[in-house]
């Protein structure tokens, strides 16, 4: 039987998530025979391919793991790429949960959209899981653009239509005709290990061939990672280091995606006055940010909980860019990436 399509998925060791993934994968609404599911171990961890290969219920041919050194994600799917065989890469994270339909609404989605002058993009629905208790941090994660911008595609009347562009290309829920992503020359491998991949990579593919980002909520995974507040800053921070490295190595890239040079001298100036000026408001701004993890979720309930939470956003977005900028400043003066940030640093 022909492979049409080959599932894509990096993992650091999440075993448990990864095992539950590979289960829901293996009760597709089509043949787990038509596809190939490919696991990518960054860096070594004992018992993982014993552990989760219990769960996989298709034929075992069709369930490959790959492991190597600590390199990073971009690495690891860049090898995964190799073995693949199917005609549409479908990129998944480790710690999704795909709805029965995932697969076969992807496949159907390339056949419909891609062309062979004209690869198409092809991003899911990933809703967040619902933690218990549900918290106010929780719903602001789930509902607003503070992770990733679902909450704007699915409010848009033409999501269906519209090209979202290269910064929607997020890998956790994505598809990709397989010869594109090779045609391309796979992923970047930037030199910070974290962010802007995917980007990148959806950005060559449409200077390259055009290639549209479009929207498809029928490709259902649902994400199962529940953030909290000092992550979520760290996180901040991580994407302003690499975001150096990024620019350095896909500049016309970062000036499309951050509509600045970060490797200007006057941004650096920028930068450095930034940091330390909005410093102080970013320590007082931090109290009332990590007090939205105590508060119940159902305190944004009600006729202006759209107007509640998008208040709850705005407040936080000072000290979200500080994150960022510290990260990047760490760069620019040549600092070790700080691992215990952004609390030390706030705290200074």
């Amino acid at each position: 039987m022909t492979i049409c399509a080959s599932i894509v998925i990096p993992t650091c060791g999440r075993v448990e998530k990864l095992r539950e993934c590979i289960r829901l994968l293996g009760r597709q609404s089509i043949p787990s025979s038509s596809f190939e599911v490919l696991i990518g171990v960054d860096g070594q961890v004992s018992g993982l391919e014993e552990r989760c290969r219990s769960a996989w219920t298709g034929p075992a041919e069709h369930l490959h793991f790959t492991q190597g050194p600590k390199r990073g994600q971009a690495w690891v799917r860049n090898q995964l790429l190799r073995q693949a065989q199917g005609e549409t890469l479908i990129f998944l994270n480790d710690d999704m949960r795909p709805e029965p339909m995932l697969v076969a609404a992807h496949v159907r989605a390339q056949a419909s959209l891609s062309t062979p002058s004209q690869p198409t993009i092809v991003i899911g629905d990933s809703p967040w899981i619902e933690s218990d208790p549900d918290r106010l941090f929780d719903r602001l994660v789930r509902d607003t653009s503070m992770v990733f911008f679902y909450d704007q595609m699915r409010d848009a009347p033409d999501a269906l239509d519209r090209d979202w562009g290269f910064r929607h290309a997020w890998m956790l829920n994505l598809s990709i005709p397989r010869r594109a992503v090779e045609a391309v020359g796979g992923l970047t491998e930037f030199p910070s290990t974290y962010g802007f991949e995917d980007d990148e990579l959806a950005w060559r593919l449409a200077q390259r061939f055009g290639s549209e980002v479009r929207y498809r909520p029928d490709a259902v995974a649902w994400h199962d990672h529940r953030y909290e507040p000092m992550e979520y800053l760290t996180r901040e921070y991580r994407l302003g280091y690499a975001a150096l490295g990024f620019a350095a190595m896909a500049p016309e890239c970062a000036r499309a995606l951050f509509k600045r040079d970060l490797l200007s001298p006057a941004e650096r100036a920028y930068t450095e006055a930034f940091v330390e000026r909005e410093q102080s408001g970013a320590q007082r701004a931090l109290g009332s940010f990590l007090q939205t993890a105590s508060m119940p979720g159902a305190f944004v309930d009600g006729p202006f909980s759209r107007e509640l939470l998008d208040v709850c956003y705005s407040q936080h977005l000072p000290l979200k860019r500080w994150c960022w900028r510290s990260g990047l400043l760490d760069a620019l003066r040549g600092e070790a990436e700080r691992a215990d940030t952004p609390r030390v640093m706030l705290a200074a």
